[in-house]
């Protein structure tokens, strides 16, 4: 755990990325924390949320540009999830420790005497600024190289064992473990001809109500299985 209170040279962040910035100030600007801004307001300092706002977006577009063209025949929808899977904070916050990144961030001093530097929301924060400061500083090809190179390793994973996940096991584990509660389904309504039916299942467990949909009940449970594992993973602390 990286409690000291100067940040590294951010140069050094360089040889993690894998990428030499040509404009230095936009690496600093990525890794300067509204907090260190705040407590040096005379210097009339960038913080960087307005590139983390661009970064979010690059990211959102280069991974849903890569899941297209690896999966040719998965649809929307499912593209839609594996992306939610890929650019949440959680996966963010993690490629940002791989890179120690948490050494490079300058804080105010309040947050590096709460640990700032291993907080998930400044680490994926301060991951999606970097991102937009490669956009800016190489342009979309660096953006799309940095990216793909680091998430296809995850994108993979992922898809190796999305079809045999089982949400509605973990989803009961998680709950009849920690608060003793237990899952309870329900069919809430059927479309379409017997060959081609659609189920929507509605699901209840401690104060989450989720719903879901699918070819057949397992399916749809499952899609409710899976949304309500993701507002869980919200609400921990």
């Amino acid at each position: 755990m990286n409690t000291s209170t100067e940040a590294r040279d951010p140069s050094g962040v360089e040889k993690y990325l894998q990428y030499e910035f040509s404009n230095k100030e936009l690496l600093r600007e990525a890794l300067r924390h509204s907090s260190y801004v705040n407590e040096l307001a005379h210097e009339n300092l960038q913080d960087n949320e307005r590139l983390e706002f661009l970064g979010d977006a690059v990211l959102n577009l280069i991974v849903g540009h890569i899941l297209m063209r690896r999966y040719p025949d998965v649809k929307e929808g499912e593209l839609s999830r594996r992306r939610a899977n890929l650019v949440n904070e959680s996966q963010l916050a993690a490629m940002a420790r791989s890179f120690e990144l948490g050494a490079y961030i300058q804080l105010g001093k309040g947050e590096i005497q709460t640990e700032g530097r291993e907080k998930n929301s400044i680490l994926a924060d301060t991951f999606e600024a970097l991102v937009a400061a490669i956009y800016l500083d190489g342009g979309f090809d660096a953006a799309f190289t940095f990216i793909e190179t680091n998430f296809l390793p995850l994108m993979d994973r992922l898809h190796s064992t999305a079809n045999n996940y089982d949400y509605k096991s973990q989803l009961q584990e998680k709950v009849q473990v920690g608060h003793g509660a237990m899952p309870d389904y329900h069919i809430i309504r059927e479309d379409g001809p017997d060959h081609d039916k659609t189920f929507w299942v509605e699901l209840k467990v401690l104060d989450i109500e989720t719903q879901g949909s699918g070819k057949n009940k397992k399916a749809a449970e499952q899609e409710a299985a899976r949304k309500a594992l993701e507002i869980l993973e919200e609400e921990s602390p």
